[in-house]
């Protein structure tokens, strides 16, 4: 079964458990789905919906971070929930040990030696991490590793 298939069966999973905030997840997240799907003109395919949910999750996080900075924790807790559900769509993230060895292997491979040469790891890195590790994790852990 597809990654979409799931989620439309997650939906109606949702709709007979009545749990109104999963499924208020499931459909944005379906709605960002077909409107990709109607830009392209095709259906997606299960790398390009996880795509789809890695943008919910950054925007999702960026709007928690925000939240926490306005003082509300109550939409700070509900955007965490949000989260929650979103990444059981995504393969399993790896922890900051893994991936600094990805991220130390690109050094070596690409020969980057100072923080200048981030661009090039980004570009290697993220190749290799797709859907398993977030950008910007990537990215802080790239210029740590560079600046030392």
């Amino acid at each position: 079964m597809s990654l979409r298939e799931d989620i439309v069966q997650e939906q109606k999973i949702a709709m007979k458990e009545r749990n109104a905030e999963k499924l208020s997840v499931l459909r944005m997240l379906w709605s960002a789905i077909k409107n990709l799907e109607i830009e392209k003109k095709y259906e997606l395919a299960d790398e390009e919906v996880q795509g789809v949910v890695s943008k919910q999750l950054k925007q999702l996080k960026d709007s928690q971070k925000d939240f926490d900075r306005g003082g509300r924790q109550d939409l700070v807790d509900s955007a965490q929930r949000e989260i929650e559900i979103l990444q059981l769509y995504l393969p399993v993230q790896l922890d900051k040990d893994a991936v600094k060895k990805v991220i130390r292997e690109v050094i070596l491979e690409t020969c980057a030696s100072s923080p200048a040469d981030i661009g090039k790891v980004m570009a290697t890195a993220m190749g290799r991490l797709k859907g398993q590790a977030d950008g910007s994790l990537v990215r802080e852990l790239t210029q740590d590793i560079l600046s030392s």
